[in-house]
């Protein structure tokens, strides 16, 4: 079990929730390093949720956006079709969130790859349609390897 003494050098196995939100800011553009199945997938799973909740109120206000979670979030305004302006606020806020999560975003999976003891690099099998993002979920998913500290960068 992690402790929230871990350096932030160091993958916090265990992690909590808030924990893994935490150092998911604070490692906000670190690509150096691991990150743990615990810290990844909490994430995963907040931005899952905050993805549901743009979904639930622009649909309420009458124009859906379609967001997607992982592996980076991104949002797309399915059209103008509502009258209101609250559909374009609520756009605009799903809009600046995947701004602000895509790097953290990305640098995290970054990090969970290496400690799975793979080149951050394999990120990029994403350009390969369908199989791509099967193969970086099993690669998330998978177990940490001792041999992944090789990628840790001590202070």
């Amino acid at each position: 079990m992690g402790s929230s003494t871990t350096p932030l050098s160091l993958p916090l196995y265990g992690a909590s929730w808030p924990q893994a939100i935490a150092r998911y800011f604070l490692k906000y553009a670190t690509f150096a390093g691991r990150a743990s199945r615990s810290e990844f997938w909490w994430w995963v799973l907040t931005n899952a949720l905050v993805g549901i909740g743009f979904q639930i109120v622009s649909t309420a206000a009458g124009d859906p956006l379609t967001f997607s979670a992982w592996p980076a979030p991104y949002v797309v305004w399915n059209g103008a079709q509502s009258d209101a302006g609250v559909t374009t606020i609520i756009g605009a806020i799903a809009a600046l969130y995947s701004l602000v999560t895509l790097l953290p975003g990305l640098a995290l999976t970054w990090r969970r790859l290496h400690d799975t003891d793979r080149s951050g690099l394999w990120f990029f099998i994403l350009l390969i349609p369908l199989i791509g993002a099967i193969v970086l979920l099993v690669f998330t998913i998978e177990r940490s390897r001792p041999e992944g500290a090789r990628f840790d960068r001590y202070p």
